[in-house]
C-alpha cells in the first residue's frame, strides 16, 4: 500500500502499524512546522468525527478506567500519553522494560486509547482514561533474544488481577494455546472485558486467531471510512465487533518521532476498547457483561441486517458509543451473563484457586519453557448464527453513531485491496504478530 507520513519533528523514517503494510517514504513532508504537523496528525484521525468524538466527550472521556495494554511496551514519555500511564510490568523478559517500546506499536495502541493529542500527538478516543503497559515480545523480538515463551498468558493473568478493566491484545498468533485460553478465563472470571485484534491474513487463508478466537475474548474486525469490512481483515464464525483500522495514524516506529498511515484490526482493538471505556466510565457500577451487552445493542448495522444475527465480518456491527452516551441506546441487561457465551461469569473456586499462577506472573518470576512454537488442536470457536452478511442487498447507509445516512457504510465486501506500493517489499507471516 502507499503510506502516508506525518511528521512529528525529527528524522523521517518507514514502517506501518499492522502486519500488511509498507511505509512509502516521500521527501514533501520534511520540515514541516510543528503547528502544520499537530493539525495535520489529527485531521488524519478521520474515525473521531464520524464518531462524534466532539459530542461524547461532552458526556463522558473514559475518566475512572483504567486499560491494560499487552503489546510491545509503552513509552510514558510521550507528549500526548504524559501523566497517563501507570506502572506496568514486563513478561517478555527481554532487554529493557513495560516502558521501552522495541517496535512503537504498543504506544501507538496507548495514544489511540487515551492521547491528549499534546504535542502534534494522537487524540485518543477515551482521554481521560489510563494505561498499565505489559509488554510481551513477538517473534521479530523472539529470534532475537531470549524471551519468556509464557509472557502473553502470564500478561493477561497479571493484568486481571490489577486495576484495570479493560484489556487491549492488539497482537495475534496462528496457535491455539491451552494456558492462553485460561488466562482469558480467568480474566473473564474477574469481570474484564478482554478485546483482541481478530487479524489481518484474510487474503492468505483466513486462519483463525489467537487470543481474538477463544470465546472469552472479544474480536474485533476491521472498518475502514466506508464502514465496509477491509480485505485484509479476518472474518468467520469467531468475529464480534468492527472498529476503525483503516488509515489510522501511527507510530512508524521505536523511535516515536513521527506517525505513518496504516492499517490493521490492532487500530480496530483499541478503538473498541477505548468505546468500552467510555461506556463504563458513565456507568462505573455495571459490570463487564453489561457494558459489553450495550456496545453489542448499539452497534451500527445496516438496514437489510435482520434482527438477532451476527455477521461473519462484522460480528454484531460497527462500534458506536455515542448511541449510548448521547442516546441512551443499549439494553444492559443481565450483570453476571456474557452476551458471547450466554454463561455466567461469576468466579468460580477453581478459577480463584488460578490466582497463585497469576500473582507469581505479577512478581515477573516464570518456569522452564517449552519451544515457544509449541501448538495444540484449537477447539471450535465462538458459536454464532447462520447470519447473511450485513449489506448482502447491497450496501445500507448508516451515519457512524447512528443518525442519518451520511456516515459509515457497511457492507460485507471488503474496500480497495491494500497494495503493497514501490519497491514490492513482501512480510513473511510470523509466529506472532501486531494485530
Amino acid at each position: 500500500m502507499t503510506a502516508r507520513m506525518i511528521e512529528s519533528g525529527g528524522r523521517l523514517r518507514r514502517a506501518l502499524l499492522g502486519t500488511t503494510a509498507i511505509a512509502v517514504l516521500t521527501t514533501s513532508l520534511v520540515g514541516l512546522a510543528p503547528t502544520a504537523v499537530a493539525a495535520d496528525a489529527r485531521s488524519q484521525q478521520w474515525y473521531l468525527d464520524a464518531m462524534k468524538a466532539e459530542e461524547i466527550w461532552k458526556k463522558s472521556t473514559g475518566k475512572g478506567i483504567t486499560v491494560a495494554v499487552i503489546d510491545s511496551g509503552v513509552d510514558p514519555d510521550t507528549p500526548s500519553l504524559k501523566g497517563k500511564v501507570l506502572k506496568g510490568w514486563d513478561a517478555s523478559e527481554s532487554k529493557g522494560d513495560e516502558t521501552d517500546d522495541y517496535s512503537g506499536h504498543g504506544t501507538t495502541m496507548a495514544e489511540l486509547i487515551v492521547g491528549s493529542g499534546e504535542g502534534g500527538g494522537l487524540r485518543g478516543l477515551a482521554p481521560d482514561a489510563k494505561i498499565i503497559p505489559y509488554r510481551v515480545s513477538d517473534t521479530e523480538r523472539q529470534n532475537e533474544q531470549a524471551v519468556n515463551a509464557f509472557d502473553m498468558e502470564e500478561s493477561i493473568r497479571a493484568a486481571a488481577d490489577s486495576d484495570a478493566q479493560i484489556i487491549n491484545i492488539s497482537f495475534a498468533s496462528d496457535y491455539y494455546n491451552e494456558g492462553g485460553r485460561e488466562a482469558v478465563k480467568y480474566a473473564q472470571s474477574k469481570g474484564k472485558l478482554v478485546f483482541a485484534g481478530a487479524g489481518n491474513n484474510a487474503t492468505e487463508g483466513n486462519k483463525k486467531q489467537y487470543p481474538a478466537s477463544y470465546p472469552e475474548v472479544i474480536a474485533v474486525s476491521a472498518s475502514d471510512r466506508d464502514g465496509s469490512v477491509a480485505e485484509y481483515s479476518q472474518h468467520g464464525e469467531t468475529i464480534d465487533l468492527a472498529a476503525p483500522g483503516t488509515s489510522i495514524p501511527g507510530y512508524c516506529d521505536k523511535s516515536l518521532t513521527k506517525y505513518c498511515l496504516g492499517d490493521g484490526t490492532s487500530n480496530s482493538t483499541a478503538i473498541a476498547s477505548a468505546s468500552a471505556a467510555l461506556i463504563w466510565s458513565m456507568h462505573p457500577d455495571w459490570t463487564g457483561n453489561q457494558v459489553l451487552r450495550v456496545m453489542l445493542d448499539s452497534a451500527a448495522r445496516g438496514k437489510d441486517w435482520e434482527p438477532g444475527t451476527v455477521s461473519d465480518y462484522l460480528g454484531y456491527g460497527i462500534v458506536r458509543p455515542n448511541a449510548h452516551v448521547s442516546r441512551g441506546e443499549g439494553n444492559p441487561g443481565e450483570p453476571n451473563i456474557s452476551p458471547l457465551t450466554n454463561k455466567s461469569t461469576v468466579a468460580t473456586p477453581s478459577a480463584s484457586a488460578s490466582a497463585s499462577a497469576s500473582a507469581s506472573a505479577s512478581s515477573g518470576t516464570s518456569t522452564t519453557a517449552p519451544s515457544a512454537t509449541a501448538s495444540t488442536q484449537a477447539p471450535d470457536g465462538k458459536q454464532t448464527s447462520d447470519a447473511p452478511v450485513a449489506g448482502s442487498n447491497g450496501s445500507a447507509a448508516e451515519d457512524a453513531d447512528g443518525g442519518s445516512s451520511t456516515g459509515l457504510v457497511i457492507g460485507i465486501a471488503a474496500a480497495v485491496v491494500v497494495v503493497v506500493a514501490a519497491a514490492g517489499i513482501v512480510i513473511a507471516r510470523r509466529r506472532r504478530t501486531v494485530a
